[in-house]
């Protein structure tokens, strides 16, 4: 049996994580917030496990030698959720700027609990939208960038793999893999949960990531 885990913890913090995000000059601690990228947990491990079938029946031929289970395994947190006031309600011409043609500004935020769902299955806001509101025109907002990070990760990919030794170098390999082997579902994302005010959905979970998915592999090696 072969693992290989690895553990990040790491934290980023900027201005603007892209061209979209502009920076208000007048008070920079307003726009400092956690990256879009930034991943505070991340777990990795892979392994390998050469089933012992050999042993189990007692027998040694064709049938019980080469099978193995292999996979790749990771839990990370979520990515920020960005905040998003797409009018330029501060006046500083931050409208329609940046390569993807939509415009930034802070919103205002009032004191209270977010409310975060820990199960997002459920359909319900992911996060206390009430806390948050439109600035008055000509007034920055009073909510970084971003104050929360979306659903994290749980996913499983996993194989069951045949060899099938011809000669030292030339050996058959049969891979039977899943993707999101447990079908659970995946929310982590960037744009996972909307936090554009103008949106309908506004603080609901909109996107999540593929559902189990296999295919069957055949490779020679020599």
């Amino acid at each position: 049996m072969t693992v290989l885990g690895s553990y990040t913890y790491g934290k980023s913090l900027d201005q603007a994580s892209n061209l979209g995000e502009q920076v208000y000059p007048y008070n920079f601690a307003l726009t400092r917030a956690p990256s879009s990228f930034d991943i505070r947990n991340n777990f990795v491990t892979s392994y390998r496990y050469d089933l012992p079938l050999e042993k189990l029946f007692r027998h040694s031929n064709q049938a019980t030698k080469g099978w193995a289970v292999s996979g790749i395994t990771r839990f990370s947190s979520g990515l920020p959720v960005t905040l998003v006031n797409p009018n330029d309600t501060a006046s500083i011409g931050s409208y329609n700027n940046g390569v993807n043609g939509v415009g930034f500004a802070d919103l205002n935020v009032a004191p209270g609990p977010l409310q975060l769902n820990g199960n997002p299955r459920n359909g319900q806001l992911y996060f206390n939208t009430a806390l948050f509101s439109v600035p008055t025109l000509g007034s920055p907002g009073t909510a970084a960038r971003r104050l929360f990070c979306g659903p994290g990760l749980d996913n499983w990919d996993m194989a069951l793999l045949k060899e099938i030794r011809f000669t030292e170098s030339k050996v058959l390999e049969f891979r039977m893999e899943t993707f999101n082997t447990f079908n659970h579902a995946q929310f982590f994302g960037a744009n996972s949960v909307d936090g554009n005010i103008n949106d309908s959905t506004f603080g609901h979970v909109i996107n999540a990531m593929s559902p189990r998915l296999m295919q069957a592999a055949l490779k020679f090696r020599f």
